[in-house]
């Protein structure tokens, strides 16, 4: 069979296989002949070598995601998360806040509870957004004296983890106060002195049984009642500074005769015209396990309360400062009468000099100073502290 004769097919295969053809020419040959004998074109990808090729058409090209290699061969990435918390745990607090601010990663090791414990915030002129972000961590003790707190805006459901409280001499309105004190129920220290209260700030502290130190020296703006109330719910309380208070001899009463039996330091200084022998014996009588109790510028008091506070066997620090009506001979029997004692603070009763002072000199001799020689005058301190152990963490502004 002629090769002209053969079909379109057989003519293919002996092209693909080398068999001898003889060349077609241009002339005689038909078009669709010619496209079929030759090969089909092949089409060539376009060549990802950006965003638009030679054919303006688009092509997405991802690229491997390489990591960059640190100078000593450690990177960021590749440290354990205790590693990182171990270090974000050396840092200050606004050190840290910045970091928090560097990948999804670093901010959550940067507000992670273990690193928000304690905190101290001591004089900042606006603590609205740190406030609002440091109770937000789950902070447990909480340093802000002297500072001016706005009202932080709570909108996260639940309770506070704050165990530690200080707002001593801030600047926070009782709207304000009440607000973060409503949603504590873990309190054991808090310290509010000088500040304005309300009957609903006592009410939310009600709420905190387990209440060991309370310093509200100064407070005003709340009721008898609500003070009793107060009270009367925190039976754990151990040390009370309630010193200079506005109160009425209402106030005072009621405080007397709802004080947790559990107290052994209570500072009762500054009602002058207000406390009177009967509410120390009532006070006697309640709490006999008192160790520390301030009595300064009690001017109704006289020798006669010696006879009261004798029944206090564990006294060990009395303060009796700028109480006028007692007179100083009575003091000589007073180491007898309270075996105990070991500081008595009698500021503005006694003169500076060391012969007219019996309680700065240790007599030796026999007479009627020689029972104080074994006290300890502690005359520049007459004011009961509470002991806030907060661990720093500094925020500067």
């Amino acid at each position: 069979m002629s090769e002209d004769s053969l079909p379109l097919q057989q003519l293919s295969s002996q092209k693909r296989f080398g068999t001898k053809r003889k060349s077609l020419g241009s002339e005689s040959t038909p078009t669709d002949l010619v496209l079929l004998r030759s090969p089909r074109p092949k089409q060539p990808w376009p060549a990802c070598l950006g965003k638009e090729n030679q054919e303006a058409r688009f092509v997405l090209a991802r690229r491997s995601r390489r990591r960059r290699r640190s100078g000593s061969g450690v990177s960021w990435d590749q440290l354990p998360d205790e590693l990182l918390l171990r270090i974000c745990g050396c840092l200050p607090l606004p050190d840290l806040l910045r970091a928090s601010a560097v990948c999804r990663r670093w901010r959550r090791l940067a507000l992670d509870e273990s690193l928000w414990v304690s905190v101290d915030l001591e004089g900042l002129t606006q603590t609205g957004p740190a406030l609002r972000l440091v109770l937000r961590t789950g902070v447990q003790r909480l340093r802000c004296p002297r500072a001016f707190v706005e009202e932080p805006d709570l909108s996260e459901p639940g309770r506070l983890q704050l165990v530690d409280l200080d707002l001593s001499g801030s600047v926070v309105s009782p709207s304000a106060l009440r607000s973060v004190v409503c949603r504590c129920s873990r309190l054991r220290r808090l310290s509010l002195e000088a500040l304005p209260l309300s009957d609903d700030v006592l009410s939310c502290l009600a709420q905190n049984p387990d209440l060991l130190q309370l310093n509200l020296g100064g407070c005003s703006g709340f009721s008898a009642a609500a003070l009793a109330a107060m009270l009367d719910s925190c039976r754990r309380l151990e040390q009370l500074n309630i010193s200079w208070c506005s109160f009425s001899r209402n106030h005072v009463q009621n405080l007397v005769e709802t004080l947790s039996p559990s107290v052994t330091q209570l500072n009762l200084s500054g009602y002058r015209d207000r406390l009177a022998l009967d509410d120390v014996k009532v006070l006697v009588d309640r709490c006999p396990d008192l160790q520390t109790l301030d009595l300064s510028d009690s001017t109704l008091l006289t020798a006669d309360s010696f006879l009261v506070l004798k029944r206090l066997q564990k006294l060990l620090h009395l303060s009796l400062s700028r109480c006028y009506h007692i007179h100083l001979a009575a003091l000589s029997d007073l180491g007898k009468a309270i075996p105990s004692l070991r500081f008595l603070d009698v500021f503005g009763l006694v003169q500076d000099g060391p012969e007219q002072n019996p309680i700065r000199t240790r007599a030796s001799h026999a007479g009627s100073k020689s029972a104080l020689h074994r006290f300890q005058s502690v005359s520049n301190h007459h004011n009961v502290r509470l002991n806030f152990l907060l661990p720093k963490r500094i925020f500067t502004a």
